[in-house]
């Protein structure tokens, strides 16, 4: 395992260290394994509230929702496709045998999800304990499969909740966007899913002007003119909903799908968990590289104009020169 790196900035806005929650979805491993290696590690009971919800609760962290990640099976809407085919169901049986074999089928191409408890950040090396107990059980990953389109999520709570704070990273972003790509090595199982469409190009354009300088209600407005969805590789839905519900919920964006919460929500990375040179350090080491950039406006204000100003060129030949310099400042 690398060394997990310190944010600059510690501390959420009421003085404590800031929480970091993590969602890793991954296959050819079942919820009960998943379940079992959770209270050996950090205690708590195992509850299965159906074959595709588990949760244990009363870790030392907290609370870990384990599921099979699809809405249609775990609201059983298939049941009712198949009343309509005429298949008679017995719904109050329990356990449902057909939900059961229903789950192991669907795990070979629909994620086993972890859904870990907010923690805080220096607590990251205990958490990674869970990912290589869950890798030499035989968890599988994004590079496993064709259809392995498996993500790991990074739900960081703010060091700050003004405008120009957040604005800060979401430019940073924008400017580390080809490296984090490149760094995370996203499979192209994963790019070729809605689910971290990247953002449009004239959205990065706007917010690194110089002169763009809104208030938090213009930048929530400007943000859902561009993106109203959740698929983006930094979702800012569940923050600026957390901030403003009322502009989320005027706004035609997948609302039953959006918790507010004061966090950024990372998806970009992939979940490599069965490889052994990969850990929970990666994708989060990657994160930081971000929250450097936004705390360094020097920094953050010439790789802006450098960005805009540079000349046009095909699409892959400015990535990689970009992941290039980026590449050279990190090492700075």
């Amino acid at each position: 395992m690398t060394e997990f790196k310190n944010l600059p900035h510690s501390q959420n806005p009421h003085g404590e260290l800031r929480r970091v929650g993590i969602e890793m979805e991954m296959a050819d491993i079942s919820l009960d394994v998943i379940a079992g290696s959770i209270v050996d590690l950090f205690g708590g009971v195992h509850q299965q509230d159906s074959p595709f919800e588990h949760h244990v609760t009363g870790t030392r962290f907290g609370d870990f929702g384990l599921e099979l990640d699809s809405d249609l099976l775990k609201r059983r809407e298939y049941l009712d496709y198949l009343e309509n085919m005429g298949v008679e169901i017995d719904r109050d049986t329990e356990p449902h045998a057909l939900e059961n074999a229903l789950s192991q089928v669907a795990g070979l191409v629909v994620p086993h999800e972890v859904v870990a408890p907010p923690i805080p950040h220096d607590a990251l090396p205990e958490l990674d304990r869970l990912r290589q107990r869950l890798q030499q059980d035989g968890a599988k990953g994004t590079h496993g499969s064709l259809f392995y389109a498996f993500g790991l999520q990074i739900n960081l709570e703010l060091a700050r909740l003004d405008a120009d704070y957040i604005l800060h990273h979401l430019q940073a972003f924008m400017l580390l966007y080809d490296w984090l790509l490149s760094h995370s090595q996203a499979d192209l199982s994963r790019r070729l899913t809605p689910f971290v469409d990247p953002f449009p190009e004239d959205y990065p354009r706007l917010i690194l002007d110089s002169g763009y300088r809104p208030d938090l209600s213009g930048l929530i407005d400007d943000y859902l003119a561009h993106n109203p969805t959740r698929n983006r590789p930094l979702d800012m839905l569940p923050l600026f909903a957390h901030l403003s519900q009322e502009q989320i919920d005027a706004a035609p964006v997948e609302h039953h799908l959006i918790r507010p919460r004061p966090t950024f929500h990372y998806r970009l990375p992939d979940c490599r968990i069965d490889e052994p040179d990969w850990d929970l350090s990666v994708p989060w080491n990657a994160w930081v590289a971000v929250e450097r950039l936004a705390s360094d406006p020097q920094r953050l204000g010439a790789m802006a104009r450098e960005y805009l100003t540079a000349e046009p060129e095909t699409l892959a030949s400015k990535g990689q020169r970009w992941v290039e310099k980026v590449t050279d400042w990190l090492r700075n």
